[in-house]
């Protein structure tokens, strides 16, 4: 169902959407290391699912019926923090102390950091992790949602069918998968590591509700979210999410491998910013150069 009275919700989130991914391009400039590209591609989602989706609280982060976002794809963690920490879940300044030693913010994301439910060391545990959550919140009688986020390339790893059999075995109605379609993990395109073939009906076939969607339309993801949540909807249910890595920059989307997992130059940075439309973060730029 289209909602076109929502038009200026969309505009706001894709104004939000060019501000985070100025956060990853700085942040990760500051560390000297991390994944911006994957990081882009994750954006509009994390921006939908924390303006629009999930029931959290920043004043109450460890409330015991809130939903839970389990962020599996874990390297793209600089997006996440981005916008935890627009949300308010902790003070913007820690965004520019990634990956330091001793400091809140490690490369993959941990749950010490408020607002992050799972530590995603290795790819690939996130779903298990949320079907334990959502069985968990079950049990204890909450209606708290589980959303997983879950790179295409983790679904070469089989405890990610396991997990997604048990969901259907238990009838998960509050699990929601979001799979980001990229097509390309780490060094290569995933089709060329172990082709995923359609990833809707592979979940179907394990009892799964699955939808499609441009994960980078807002208009597209509230469609897809809609769906999902709706009450009539029986047993786990999952979203492919179309994303491109470096989504929002145009020499980043043209080399898909190039930026998986290396920081833009300062030229670099300049071009980036000049098509995001946020100049005014060029200063932010200059105080992370006399840091």
């Amino acid at each position: 169902m289209s909602h076109p009275e929502l038009q200026d919700e969309f505009e706001e989130y894709e104004r939000q959407s060019r501000e985070v991914r100025a956060d990853v391009v700085l942040t990760t400039y500051a560390a000297g290391s991390g994944h911006p590209g994957s990081s882009f591609s994750s954006v509009e989602l994390l921006v939908w699912l924390y303006n629009e989706t999930l029931r959290v609280d920043p004043a109450e982060p460890d409330a015991p019926g809130r939903d839970r976002l389990v962020f599996s794809k874990g390297h793209a963690s600089p997006a996440l923090y981005a916008v935890l920490s627009r949300q308010g879940f902790f003070e913007r300044s820690e965004l520019f102390s990634l990956r330091e030693a001793g400091e809140l913010l490690e490369g993959h994301a941990t749950d010490d950091v408020p607002g992050v439910e799972f530590s995603s060391g290795s790819l690939g545990q996130g779903l298990s992790f949320a079907v334990g959550t959502a069985l968990g919140a079950r049990m204890d009688g909450h209606d708290a949602r589980a959303i997983a986020v879950l790179g295409d390339g983790e679904l070469q790893e089989g405890q990610v069918w396991e997990a997604a059999m048990s969901a259907a075995d238990r009838g998960l109605d509050n699990l929601v998968a979001v799979v980001e379609r990229n097509g390309v993990q780490n060094d290569d395109l995933t089709a060329d590591t172990k082709a995923l073939g359609s990833v809707a009906k592979k979940f179907e076939a394990f009892g799964w509700h699955p939808t499609e969607c441009d994960g980078h339309d807002f208009a597209s993801i509230q469609r897809a979210f809609e769906e999902v949540t709706d009450p009539t909807v029986d047993g786990p249910a999952v979203v492919v999410a179309d994303t491109e890595k470096g989504r929002g920059v145009s020499f980043m989307e043209e080399t898909r491998l190039g930026y998986h997992s290396r920081v833009l130059s300062i030229e670099e940075i300049v071009t980036a910013f000049e098509e995001l439309d946020v100049e005014h973060r060029l200063s932010d730029l200059k105080r992370c150069q006399s840091a």
